[in-house]
């Protein structure tokens, strides 16, 4: 794992590491790398080109858990959530600008996460406002927690309509879906703006957290 670099967290939260003592283990503990590429490619029009996926899984999967893997290991369920079966564990992705999440789960786990910046979206924060029931416009930790509950259930975008989010107060919150819980949190990385970063699983679980950085 890469040194610390001034990666932070809301204070009060526990279970975060930014330079582990060697590879993490598959078990039942929730593992988020969240990993910033500072020289990603960028397009015609200057925006950064993100890598795929399945090649972000499986960094992770490397700098997590020491483990290197084929893209043949990873499989899709018909939910579209990733999972490798060697290693039983299930997986999930998200990325946004420079940076990425990447968590695993047990084999038993249902994982979703996702990662949002802070860009004005007045149309998408109403709809979703009104989705979840609100007199008031969503925030976007709201946004990156549907997104996460999506990632790791059987909802859609087209069957979201009649989910409603807990309160946010620290650690998991159960969602009246189901089993499934969510947690979330803002990173505030060095020079970077705020993000918020939530995940969603089926049962709470210990969640520990890494940080890499990548040139």
């Amino acid at each position: 794992m890469g040194a610390a670099m001034g990666l932070l967290l809301e204070p009060g939260l526990t279970g975060y590491t930014l330079a582990p003592d060697g590879p993490a283990a598959p078990g039942e503990t929730v593992n988020v790398l969240v990993s910033r590429h500072r020289r990603q490619p960028r397009d015609r029009m200057g925006q950064r080109l993100s890598a795929s996926g399945r090649s972000l899984i499986a960094q992770a999967l490397a700098a997590t858990y020491g483990v290197r893997i084929t893209p043949g290991d990873l499989v899709r369920d018909a939910h579209k959530r990733w999972s490798v079966p060697a290693l039983e564990v299930t997986a999930s992705v998200t990325h946004c600008g420079e940076f990425s999440a990447v968590a695993f789960a047990p084999a038993a786990r249902a994982i979703g996460v996702d990662l949002q910046d802070e860009r004005d979206r007045p149309h998408a924060m109403r709809w979703l406002g009104d989705l979840l029931g609100r007199q008031e416009r969503a925030t976007i930790r709201d946004f990156a927690e549907c997104e996460s509950l999506i990632k790791a259930s059987h909802l859609t975008k087209e069957t979201f309509a009649g989910t409603r989010l807990p309160e946010w107060r620290p650690g998991w919150r159960p969602l009246g879906t189901g089993t499934y819980q969510v947690r979330s949190l803002v990173l505030r990385a060095e020079g970077a703006e705020p993000l918020h970063l939530a995940l969603t699983c089926d049962a709470p679980a210990p969640v520990r957290f890494h940080h890499l950085e990548q040139e």
